[in-house]
């Protein structure tokens, strides 16, 4: 399977940008987008953006937002998902990068998943977007497209972590999360997907069984 071919053919169908591949774009710096990454979790990407875009306006180093109070980053980042608790790891994340690593954000898988906040699709994300460090970022479209496409046939993002690392060659592991949010969000949707325009319909088996499985455990 030339997964280089898929990965083109289902590119040349999509429109726009996911919000980490804008950061990425704009050679933003990886503090940015490891808390954009933080942020995003369980949280539409328009509201991800306008949450990160009000941040930085007016903090822009680990220093400043370290320093901040709870209450006053959970008034900035209100309309993201588990704003509290994002918070918390936020200011904390800050915090350590600022004093243990002068400001700098790891480029070390291990050292991030030691950072509140920081799973493995965080640490994988800022590792692909910030770095171009190859890694496959593991979100709920990768998870879901992948099971569907049958590449995988895994209960939980770390076994199709796992399976995706073993099947793409390493040279397009980074282009998996930046092609399969924009899919997942205009195509491939969790409902009702769009088959009648689907590029790679014709390699899709269409077997949803894992997926409904996979809700009721």
């Amino acid at each position: 399977m030339d997964f280089k071919e898929i990965f083109d053919k289902i590119e040349k169908n999509l429109e726009g940008n996911a919000h980490l591949d804008e950061l990425a774009s704009k050679n933003q710096d990886p503090f940015k987008i490891l808390i954009s990454t933080i942020l995003s979790a369980r949280t539409r990407d328009q509201n991800t953006r306008k949450v990160t875009k009000r941040l930085f306006k007016k903090y822009k180093t680990p220093k400043e937002i370290g320093e901040l109070k709870e209450e006053e980053l959970q008034d900035l980042i209100y309309e993201v998902g588990f704003y509290r608790a994002k918070s918390k790891y936020i200011k904390e994340t800050s915090t350590i990068i600022h004093e243990k690593y002068n400001d700098e954000v790891p480029r070390d898988f291990k050292k991030l998943l030691e950072l509140p906040g920081v799973g493995r699709k965080t640490a994988n994300c800022t590792l692909a977007y910030a770095f171009k460090i190859p890694a496959i970022c593991v979100d709920t479209h990768v998870y879901r497209i992948s099971n569907r496409l049958g590449w995988t046939n895994s209960k939980n993002p770390k076994q199709t972590e796992k399976k995706l690392k073993e099947l793409i060659p390493k040279d397009q592991w980074i282009r998996i999360n930046r092609i399969f949010v924009k899919f997942g969000q205009q195509i491939c949707l969790p409902i009702n997907p769009k088959h009648d325009i689907c590029p790679v319909e014709d390699i899709c088996p269409k077997d949803f069984s894992m997926e409904e499985k996979n809700k009721t455990q």
